[in-house]
C-alpha cells in the first residue's frame, strides 16, 4: 500500500446530505458522529457547510452546527466550509465566532464563502440579492476589522467576545476571490480537482499576489475535493455513484434528492440527458484504492504545493464512507497507531 512522502494537514468537509430513508435531523446527528470518527482517525480538522432551502441538504446553519460538533469532539479543529458571508451581517458573524472560540478556544476556524443565495425565493428569504456577491472584499476587511478592533465605522461597537480572540480565517475561493484572500493575507481553500489547470492557475495567482498580513505571514493553500478510496476500483466508484446520481436529477428535475442507495440508482433506467449528467458526476473524482489514490494525491500535492487536503466525501453508505476515511488516513499517515 502506497503513502504520501512528506504529507500536507488533512482535514474533511461534511455537507449534511440527507439520505433516502432518513430525516434531516439524522443528517445532523450523523455529521456529528463523523466529526468524533474524523478526530478518532487522526484528521486536523473538520468543517461544516451552508446551504439553503436544499431538500438534499440538512446543514442550514453551519456555526449552530460547528458548535454541536466542538461539544462532540475534544481535539480537533472545527470550523465552517464556509459561511457565506454575503448571507449575513459581517458583525453578526463576529459574534457567532467569537462566541464558539470562546466556548472552544485554540480549536475553531473561521472559513467564508462569497456565494450569495442560490435562488431568487432564497435571496428574498435572507433579504440578500445576487449584487451581494461583489461586496465581499468590503464585508471580509469589516469582518476582520470587528475581530481585530480595528474597525471605524461604528467606534462605540464591539464584537463581543469576539474582539482580540484568536479565530483564524480561511477564504473559499478560485479565481476573483484567491486575489481577495491574497490581498487580504489570508489562507486560501481551492478546488475542485476536476479542474486541475485552473486549480493550479488560481494558486499561482494567490501565492504571486500574497500580501503577509497579521492573520498570515506567508501564503497558505488547502485543496479540497471529492475523494473516495475503497477495496476495489468498482467500491470506490459506487461511494460516488448517490451524489452523482442526486446532481443528475437536480439538473434535470429542479429538485436536489436525499442520496439514495447505490444499487438502486444502477437499477434506474435512466433518460439520455440523465444519463450524459451522471457519467459526468463522476468524471474526474478522484476514486479507487489506496495505491491508485495515494498516486492521485501525491500528484496533486506536487502540482500545487499544497499545505492541507480537505476532503468531502457524501454517500448513502455510511459504513463503506468510515472504511473511506480509514484507508484515506492509512495513505496519509494519520493515526498510525489506531490504524495498526
Amino acid at each position: 500500500m502506497s503513502s504520501l512522502v512528506a504529507p500536507p494537514r488533512f482535514s474533511f468537509l461534511d455537507r449534511s446530505r440527507t439520505r433516502k430513508g432518513y430525516d434531516g435531523p439524522q443528517a445532523l446527528r450523523d455529521t456529528v458522529q463523523l466529526a468524533r470518527t474524523a478526530e478518532e482517525l487522526g484528521y486536523h480538522r473538520f468543517w461544516v457547510s451552508e446551504h439553503h432551502s436544499v431538500p438534499g441538504v440538512a446543514g442550514s446553519a453551519p456555526t449552530v452546527l460547528a458548535a454541536a460538533v466542538a461539544a462532540a469532539t475534544s481535539t480537533i479543529r472545527v470550523g465552517t466550509g464556509g459561511v457565506m458571508l454575503p448571507n449575513h451581517q459581517p458583525f453578526v458573524v463576529a459574534e457567532q465566532f467569537g462566541v464558539l472560540a470562546s466556548l472552544f478556544p485554540g480549536r475553531i476556524d473561521m472559513g467564508l464563502g462569497r456565494s450569495v443565495g442560490f435562488t431568487d425565493g432564497v435571496r428574498r428569504a435572507l433579504g440578500r440579492d445576487k449584487r451581494d456577491a461583489e461586496g465581499f472584499a468590503g464585508q471580509l476587511a469589516e469582518l476582520l476589522g470587528w475581530l481585530d478592533g480595528t474597525q471605524q465605522a461604528h467606534p462605540q461597537v464591539h464584537a463581543r467576545p469576539a474582539e482580540g480572540l484568536d479565530i483564524p480565517p480561511y477564504v473559499l475561493a478560485i479565481g476573483e476571490g484567491a486575489a481577495i484572500a491574497a490581498a487580504a493575507g489570508l489562507p486560501l481553500v481551492v478546488g475542485d480537482l476536476r479542474d486541475r489547470e485552473r486549480l493550479i492557475r488560481a494558486v499561482e495567482r494567490y501565492r504571486g499576489a500574497f500580501e503577509p498580513s497579521g492573520w498570515s505571514e506567508k501564503p497558505y493553500v488547502v485543496v479540497s475535493g471529492t475523494v473516495a478510496v475503497a477495496g476495489t476500483a468498482e467500491a470506490a466508484r459506487r461511494l460516488l455513484v448517490p451524489e452523482a446520481w442526486s446532481m443528475a436529477y437536480a439538473r434535470t428535475h429542479g429538485t436536489f434528492p436525499p442520496l439514495a442507495p447505490a444499487e438502486e440508482i444502477e437499477g434506474l433506467a435512466m433518460t439520455a440527458g440523465e444519463r450524459g449528467f451522471f457519467e459526468d458526476g463522476l468524471r474526474g473524482r478522484l476514486a479507487g484504492t489506496e495505491d491508485t489514490v495515494a498516486a492521485g494525491l501525491g500528484g496533486i500535492v506536487e502540482e500545487t504545493g499544497a499545505d492541507e487536503v480537505l476532503v468531502t466525501t457524501s454517500t448513502y453508505d455510511r459504513e463503506a464512507l468510515v472504511d473511506s476515511m480509514t484507508r484515506l488516513a492509512r495513505i496519509a499517515g494519520l493515526g498510525r497507531e489506531r490504524l495498526s
